[in-house]
């Protein structure tokens, strides 16, 4: 049996197609943890990116560790009146969005019995109406123009069921069926739509939980086939590639970046 050499990538424009050279990115929630992590990797693929949150001082921070080619404005994801003009300032300063990563939220971990009405309501804005509210607006505006990428960042709870967090989970499992039932309205217009499942992942909220239980961090590593907590650039590299020219023939899909946990037993 002979075996023939595989082909070399050595032409630059093959490798060009996982860059996101003088693309414009909007990641709400991205002065911290998994935003900060797609932001920073966005900006070192060439990409300007758009950073939005709450909190002035941790979104000033974060531009001044990813450089000029980073700016902010101020948002809370829940006043969807504002989101309109939000885009449109975005767009008149920094030119059109090419990329809009909905990551802004919060988790809040308690029994499904001691959940009130608005406790899951509270959670539904931020992650779905939010999320929902920020892509018929790019939406509309990248099918426009015959081109864009819209990732949603969702959870290992809408793949399976995890104890404590039914509120959460249930806004991103509708975060994830928003993603497939865009995907059928935009993919025709050249926009492509795809969410993000991250697994456990290490950062100051999943460090304060397994301090607090320690059982907790053993479990999740031993299901996990990888036997490690994930890193906020595992999901900053798999949102690279689901923008870039790369995977111009994906969209619709969900991908666990989660060391095999979702698959594991």
């Amino acid at each position: 049996m002979h075996w023939r050499e595989p082909p070399l990538i050595s032409n630059l424009k093959d490798m060009n197609n996982f860059q996101l050279t003088g693309q414009l990115a909007l990641v709400t929630g991205g002065g911290s943890g998994i935003g900060l992590a797609i932001s920073k990797a966005f900006v070192e693929a060439g990409a300007r990116v758009v950073i939005t949150g709450r909190r002035e001082e941790v979104l000033r921070q974060a531009c001044e560790e990813m450089g000029s080619a980073a700016q902010y404005v101020r948002h809370d994801i829940d006043q969807l009146a504002s989101i309109p003009a939000l885009i449109e300032r975005i767009e008149t300063a920094s030119g059109p969005l090419d990329i809009l990563v909905n990551n802004a939220g919060f988790n809040r971990k308690q029994p499904a019995v001691e959940t009130s009405d608005a406790d899951l309501a509270a959670m539904v804005q931020t992650h779905l109406s939010g999320g929902y509210a920020l892509s018929r607006e790019c939406g509309r505006r990248m099918m426009a123009r015959g081109r864009g990428s819209i990732i949603m960042i969702v959870s290992m709870t809408a793949l399976f069921g995890v104890p404590g967090v039914s509120a959460y989970g249930a806004a991103k499992s509708a975060l994830l069926g928003l993603t497939r039932l865009l995907t059928v309205e935009f993919a025709s217009h050249g926009v492509r739509v795809n969410a993000i499942a991250p697994g456990w992942i290490d950062s100051a909220l999943s460090r304060k939980s397994f301090e607090g239980d320690p059982a907790r961090k053993q479990r999740i590593l031993q299901r996990t086939p990888m036997g490690r907590i994930g890193e906020p650039e595992d999901i900053g590299g798999a949102a690279v590639f689901l923008c870039s020219p790369a995977a111009a023939f994906i969209t619709g899909v969900v991908l666990p970046v989660d060391g095999g946990i979702s698959v594991g037993f």
